[in-house]
């Protein structure tokens, strides 16, 4: 039993020694294609897994920047009066002379 142990904690260190340098490879040649640019690596991931969004024309961007502002609007008329009716709840153990 300790014998399997030893094997597996070995067989683990080893797996995760080589997704380690597999991982660094993959940044540093990801790096490399764009001239070392972090930022810009960045970007490219984004875009490619789809959480940001390239827009070819003003037209599309503009359009993306005020469904937001519309989303943004909203939550703020839904959440300010719960906010200020939070704020301005009159406990009743608080007495007044």
């Amino acid at each position: 039993m300790k014998n399997s142990t030893r094997i597996f904690q070995h067989g683990s260190v080893i797996m995760g020694s080589i997704l380690g340098i597999w991982a660094t490879a993959a940044i540093f040649s990801g790096l490399s294609q764009v001239n070392w640019q972090v930022s810009e690596l960045l970007r490219q991931y984004l875009v490619a897994v789809g959480l940001m969004k390239e827009y070819h024309t003003f037209v599309d961007f503009y359009t993306h920047i005020k469904g937001v502002e519309y989303i943004i609007a909203v939550a703020f008329l839904v959440g300010f009066p719960v906010f200020y009716s939070s704020l301005n709840k009159v406990s009743e153990a608080t007495e007044t002379a």
